[in-house]
């Protein structure tokens, strides 16, 4: 399914509002003046309002991305990608992100 790409100033936050940030930026492709953001590459996520008797949301990663757009051999992330955090299984959730570049 086709999506906006998400780059390093998107807005991602886990499924309990914490704020998840890309720790491995792709810098040969751009968009909207910054770096994209691949596949395989780990989000760190802050701020997770899980409760302590949960499991609170440290990592994600995008389980899927595009699949005709690739970076270095690697697909790149969109926003209608399918995404899990690490530690519970909830999804992460793309809030904000640039609408210029669709990619399938």
């Amino acid at each position: 399914m086709p999506g906006p790409l998400l780059h390093l100033g998107a807005v991602v936050t886990c499924s309990h509002a914490g704020v998840a940030t890309p720790t491995v930026p792709n810098p040969r492709v751009v968009v909207s003046g910054q770096p994209t953001v691949t596949q395989p590459s780990p989000y760190a996520i802050a701020g997770c309002a899980l409760t302590p008797s949960g499991s609170p949301c440290v990592t994600g990663t995008w389980t899927t991305g595009t699949v005709r757009v690739t970076s270095n051999g690697m697909p790149l992330v969109i926003a209608t990608g399918i995404s899990t955090c690490v530690s519970n299984g909830t999804p992460m959730l793309a809030v904000s992100m640039q609408p210029r570049v669709i990619a399938t």
